[in-house]
C-alpha cells in the first residue's frame, strides 16, 4: 500500500516541478499567452501575455505517475474522465491562443465534449468496473440506491457541475490549484482508509499540484487553463463517484459550488432587475477582489473554509 501512495505523490510532483522550467519558457516563445478581459479587476491587466495552457505540466506528472497501477480497480476509469476533459479544455486554450479565436470552442461544442467524456466514463465504471450505485449521506450511516435511470443522470449532473465549478474556481494565481490539493488529499485519505484503488491517482494529483503550485503562486509565471481546470474538475468528480461519496462533492467543493452559483445568479438577477448587479463582479472571488481583498487573502482564505469543509465531510463519513 505505501508505494501507492508515496510513489505517486513524489513522483507527480518531480515531473511537474522539474517540467516547469522546461515548459513554460517555451510556451513563452510561442507566444501562448493569456489575454486578460478589459471588464476584470484592473489589477489583472499585468497578468497579460502570462502563459496558459500550464495544466500539462501536473497532467504529465499524474500520467507518469499513474501508469505503474493501471491495474488497479476504479483507478482507470478516473484518469479518462481526468485527461478526456482535460483534452477538451486543451482544445479550448489551443483555439483561443494559439489559433487567436478569443471565444475558444463554442459553447455547445465545450458542453458536447464534457458529455462524450462523461458518458463514456460512467458507461465504463458502471458495466466494466461494476462502480456501486449507492451514495453514501453525508453525517448518516445509511446509503441511498437510486434506480439506474435515475442514478445516471444524477452522476451526470453531478459530473458537469464540479468540472464547471472548478473552471470558474479558476480565475486567481494558485486559487484552484490550493483548493484542489486539498480536495485530493481528503479523497486520498478515504481511499486509503476503505482501501479503493484509486489511491495512486488522488496521491498523484496532490503531488503534482504541490509541484504546478510552484510556478503558479501569486504572481503566477504560468496558468493551469482550462487544460488544467477542467482536468481537475474530472479528477474531483471521478473520485467522488468512484468512492461513492458524491453527497459530499457539495461539503468538500463548497468553493466551486459558490463560484458557480454566483456566476448563475449574477446572470438571473442581472436580467430581472433590468440592468443591476448582485455581485460587483462574478465569479465571487473577484467581488471579493473589487471589495479591497488581495489575490493572496482570497486565495487563503479559500483554502481555509476548503480545508475546514474537508475536516467535517471526513468527521461526516
Amino acid at each position: 500500500m505505501w508505494n501507492a501512495i508515496i510513489l505517486p505523490v513524489f513522483l507527480s510532483f518531480g515531473v511537474s516541478a522539474v517540467l516547469g522550467p522546461v515548459v513554460i519558457p517555451y510556451l513563452r516563445r510561442l507566444k501562448i499567452g493569456q489575454t486578460v478581459r478589459e471588464e476584470g479587476p484592473k489589477s489583472h491587466l499585468k497578468k497579460n501575455g502570462t502563459p496558459t495552457m500550464g495544466g500539462i505540466l501536473f497532467l504529465s506528472g499524474v500520467t507518469a505517475a499513474c501508469v505503474p497501477f493501471l491495474d488497479r480497480p476504479g483507478l482507470l476509469p478516473v484518469l479518462f474522465l481526468t485527461l478526456g476533459l482535460g483534452m477538451v479544455g486543451f482544445c479550448d486554450d489551443f483555439i483561443k491562443v494559439v489559433m487567436k479565436r478569443s471565444m475558444g470552442l463554442l459553447a455547445w461544442q465545450k458542453l458536447a465534449g464534457q458529455i462524450l467524456v462523461t458518458a463514456v466514463f460512467l458507461w465504463y465504471a458502471v458495466r466494466v468496473e461494476g462502480m456501486d450505485l449507492a451514495m453514501r449521506i453525508p453525517f448518516l450511516p445509511q446509503s441511498i440506491l437510486l434506480p439506474e435511470r435515475l442514478a445516471i443522470p444524477f452522476l451526470f449532473v453531478a459530473v458537469l457541475g464540479t468540472v464547471n465549478g472548478v473552471n470558474f474556481t479558476d480565475g486567481l494565481d494558485g486559487l484552484a490549484g490550493s483548493v484542489t490539493v486539498l480536495v485530493a488529499v481528503f479523497f486520498a485519505s478515504v481511499a486509503i482508509g476503505t482501501g479503493s484503488g484509486i489511491v495512486p491517482i488522488t496521491c498523484a494529483v496532490a503531488g503534482g499540484l504541490l509541484g504546478f503550485l510552484l510556478f503558479n503562486v501569486h504572481p503566477a509565471s504560468v496558468f493551469m487553463g482550462d487544460t488544467g481546470s477542467l482536468a481537475l474538475g474530472g479528477f474531483v468528480a471521478g473520485a467522488a463517484c468512484m468512492t461513492g461519496l458524491e453527497l459530499f462533492l457539495p461539503i468538500v467543493g463548497f468553493v466551486y459550488l459558490v463560484e458557480v452559483l454566483s456566476v448563475i445568479l449574477q446572470v438571473v438577477w442581472f436580467k430581472a432587475t433590468g440592468g443591476k448587479r448582485l455581485f460587483r463582479m462574478a465569479p465571487l472571488h473577484h467581488h471579493f477582489e473589487l471589495c479591497g481583498w488581495s489575490e493572496t487573502r482570497v486565495v487563503a482564505v479559500f483554502s481555509i473554509l476548503t480545508a475546514l469543509l474537508c475536516l467535517a465531510a471526513l468527521a461526516g463519513l
